[in-house]
């Protein structure tokens, strides 16, 4: 048995179904658990958004005190640092005999670079990763990494029919905290008060998986998937998943009891479908790298496009000619949240109606999205750009067809206050005021 293990939350912020933290507490006599907030989250960056919002912050924040309190009710601690992972365990591996550090596996490619430039600088540490954020490990996938399939598609077919491991409890014992180490953790960036319905943390995540399982609108998801608006026409398990609250594991295993004891049907296999989906962009991200932020996508593709500030405040806030458009921004800024169709709306409208570049676009709602997943988020934005995975090249939405067969009343509109519009623009080309 080792001496002492670093265990480094990151997008696992949960104990239950967390196979990386087992393995790590089950090897060790005692155990450091840390959690890194970085204080780059919080500034702008190269596409005029921050990485980390409000509403995105405040679901984060709670999950932490959540993952605090369930380590305290089992004697240990949650080290936080504000600094990034690189320097702040950087640093507690020079102070401290620290013999192995764990984390779940990260598909990102600025996670994986800061964890390979770790291994370099200490090559005595021995550095180990499980996949918890997926719904299988790597060397269980029918194919090298490499040679994932280039269509979603493609992907499904060959992994819907895997056996998906059964989910498994939190460890009531886990080793203690290791003697001698300050566990003041830094202070944390205050959380100002958001509309947002979403409540982070395992405790609040394992809760909606419950009581939405005990419901019959599994049966129905299919139906309703592509609403606009409503809590109950979607699973609304995604802000958990995102930040590791609850498993895709545990997902699928509730609805694997649901389908035996209650009913399966085409909705429930959807729940499936959607799962796979996710699936395969985590394995899309780690494939592609640095790729998946680039204009041209995987497939290198030129797309012509440009950036006009006012097009993207416009859009940003809501303010454009469209009251479809202004009405999905409006509740993403109010909420932090956006139903999927709602997404493909918007997103559609910034790269076809704007000509804007599409990583602005992806980059907002890195700082909006409640639910943010590095994969998915950027991985759909190239779809819909026509640089991904969508072997029909770009999709374009005629936002007035979708209003019509999505918010055929009104009501979304109306809801979110859409129906004021704006001139798209109010210069030209070439800055000269454009005259009513």
């Amino acid at each position: 048995m080792q001496g002492t293990t670093l265990f480094l939350f990151t997008n696992d912020l949960r104990l239950s179904d967390n196979r990386a933290f087992m393995e790590a507490a089950g090897s060790c006599k005692n155990l450091v658990c840390v959690y890194c907030v970085d204080p780059a989250w919080f500034k702008p960056g190269r596409y005029q958004s921050k990485v980390m919002g409000d509403h995105r912050w405040r679901f984060l924040r709670e999950s932490i005190e959540s993952l605090e309190s369930q380590l305290e009710q089992r004697r240990q601690k949650l080290l936080i640092r504000l600094h990034n992972p690189l320097q702040a365990v950087g640093r507690l591996l020079k102070a401290h005999e620290i013999d192995t550090v764990y984390r779940s596996q990260n598909m990102g490619y600025q996670e994986v670079k800061y964890w390979q430039t770790l291994k370099q600088l200490f090559p005595s540490v021995t550095f180990k990763e499980v996949a918890t954020y997926s719904l299988f490990q790597q060397e269980e996938l029918p194919f090298e990494l490499k040679d994932l399939p280039a269509t979603f598609t493609q992907f499904r077919k060959q992994i819907e029919n895997l056996h998906i491991s059964e989910a498994v409890t939190a460890p009531d014992i886990i080793p203690r905290p290791m003697p001698g180490l300050n566990y003041r953790s830094d202070w944390l960036p205050a959380t100002g008060k958001t509309g947002s319905p979403f409540k982070g943390g395992e405790t609040a995540g394992a809760g909606h998986l419950k009581q939405y399982f005990s419901t019959m609108q599994p049966t129905t998801y299919k139906e309703t998937r592509n609403a606009l608006q409503g809590w109950e026409t979607t699973t609304k398990f995604s802000p958990w998943l995102a930040h590791g609250c609850l498993s895709s594991r545990q997902i699928a295993q509730a609805l694997r009891h649901f389908e035996s004891m209650i009913m399966a049907n085409e909705s429930t296999y959807w729940i499936q479908f959607e799962l796979l989906w996710r699936e395969y962009f985590q394995w899309y991200a780690l494939k592609h790298g640095v790729r998946l932020f680039s204009s041209r996508g995987i497939k290198d593709k030129c797309k012509l496009s440009c950036f006009y500030p006012e097009r993207f405040q416009k859009w940003c806030a809501g303010n454009t000619p469209w009251p479809i458009v202004n009405a999905c921004m409006k509740e993403l800024q109010a909420t932090g949240y956006l139903s999927n169709r709602g997404r493909q709306i918007v997103a559609s409208c910034f790269i076809h109606e704007l000509g804007m570049d599409w990583r602005y676009g992806a980059a907002w709602f890195e700082q909006q999205l409640v639910d943010y997943d590095v994969g998915s988020n950027w991985g759909n934005w190239q779809y819909l750009a026509g640089v991904g995975a969508d072997p029909q090249g770009c999709r374009h939405f005629d936002l007035d067809k979708q209003t019509r067969q999505f918010d055929p009343d009104g009501s979304y509109v109306k809801r979110w206050e859409g129906n004021k519009t704006y001139p798209l623009d109010s210069v030209d080309a070439a800055d000269w005021p454009i005259m009513p």
